[in-house]
């Protein structure tokens, strides 16, 4: 099933600067060959609900890994079963005003 998702990853307990554990979730999902846009506050991600949840995951391990003692992370998901829509569609259809 394909799934859009907007993540918030926010690691505690590493002081208020957190853009190089954004950076890294970002290689994650690089390395996971998912399409995704950052925004101000998180990172939407497109692809197969198993491939974009098991990146959350490696997000999580690496951002912990990076010495994170705690994380909070903040998900939206969305699911279509009538036609397949990507991020870029739904954006155009605000900006082309097909409301």
């Amino acid at each position: 099933m394909k799934v859009i998702v907007d993540l918030c990853v926010v690691p505690i307990g590493v002081g208020v600067s957190v853009s190089k554990y954004v950076a890294e979730c970002q290689k994650v999902l690089q390395e996971a060959g998912l399409e995704h846009q950052l925004h101000a506050y998180g990172t939407n991600i497109e692809g197969e609900w198993d491939a974009v949840f098991a990146a959350i995951k490696r997000c999580h391990q690496r951002v912990h890994a990076m010495g994170a003692p705690r994380i909070t992370t903040s998900i939206k998901v969305g699911t279509r079963t009538d036609r397949d829509q990507t991020m870029q569609d739904k954006i155009d259809s605000v900006t082309n005003g097909n409301l």
